[in-house]
């Protein structure tokens, strides 16, 4: 039965004429009933950093920051923090993919940061005593520049941390 359903999948994809699937909504297509109204882009949607959290972060970092290491998403909770205390580690905050390519504005996104980093938040007391408060400003300076090789930058900069003599938590490195 397996292989008879995996001959037709094969067949339907082969005969298919080119062209056939669709990558971009039909535009005359109608929105749901109750969907009629056009959605704020969230950038504008003033919502509190908790909100946005939970729009852009909770997907891959789950409800409070654990991550999910199995599938290569590093923990946050009570260590994200000390990025903040050794060199490039400020930056990368505002350069990991998740958080430079949001649909956030870069007021938001200094803003969630900001509230991540309070003690009581994702960073768990693990910021530094001295941490000065991200800026709309500063993320527009950093957000731009890729990372490309994000694994390399993140563990040199755990190797930075390592040398501070804070313990690494087996779910920071997935």
């Amino acid at each position: 039965m397996r292989s008879m359903f995996c001959a037709m999948a094969i067949t339907l994809i082969v005969a298919s004429p080119l062209g056939e699937a669709r990558v971009i909504p039909d535009p005359n297509q109608k929105p749901a009933p109750g969907n009629e109204t056009p959605q704020t882009p969230l950038y504008q949607a003033n919502y509190s950093p908790a909100v946005n959290y939970q729009l852009q972060c909770l997907g891959c970092h789950l409800t409070n920051g654990e991550g999910a290491p199995r599938s290569d998403v590093p923990m946050m909770k009570g260590f994200v923090g000390h990025f903040l205390k050794v060199e490039g580690g400020r930056e990368f905050l505002i350069r990991v993919p998740g958080a430079s390519q949001s649909a956030l504005s870069d007021a938001q996104l200094a803003e969630l940061l900001n509230w991540m980093l309070k003690d009581d938040g994702i960073a768990g007391g693990s910021a530094p005593a001295n941490f000065k408060p991200y800026t709309g400003k500063e993320v527009e300076t950093y957000r731009g520049r890729m990372i490309k090789d994000l694994t390399g930058f993140r563990l040199n900069l755990i190797e930075q941390i390592k040398e501070l003599n804070i313990d690494i938590p087996a779910d920071v490195i997935p």
